[in-house]
């Protein structure tokens, strides 16, 4: 069965990285801009892991992990968490609000792909 992955990012570069590097790991993928179509594409299609930008405009990641996180649907939902701040209270609050794992930009493309597979493995990078 295939993996289904929402990425959800305001930048068109990044949107276009994250795709290449997903559908390359074979992958199904949805890619969104900001928090509301995030949310709105979740409610359409659960996926197996949101790759979300903690800077998506009308809510940001942090708003979207928290409310996965209380939706009893979306349980199962590994959750990345991607930022270019790079303090330590970003990654602390991420993984307080119930993010599997985090990442700061700029990273090296096989360090995103370790980290989704280990989440998609059931383990953690």
């Amino acid at each position: 069965m295939t993996t289904k992955v929402l990425i959800a990012d305001r930048e068109a570069n990044m949107q276009a990285c994250l795709r290449f590097l997903m559908e390359r790991e074979g992958h199904d993928v949805r890619v969104v801009k900001d928090g509301a179509e995030a949310l709105l594409a979740i409610d359409e299609d659960v996926p197996d892991l949101a790759l979300l930008a903690v800077d998506l405009e009308k809510r940001d990641g942090f708003d979207i992990c928290r409310e996965l996180r209380a939706d009893e649907r979306c349980g199962g939902i590994k959750i990345m968490m991607v930022t270019a701040k790079a303090r330590i209270i970003e990654r602390d609050k991420a993984m307080a609000l119930g993010a599997d794992d985090f990442l700061t930009k700029p990273f090296a493309n096989e360090e995103l792909l370790a980290g989704v597979r280990a989440l998609l493995e059931g383990g953690t990078r």
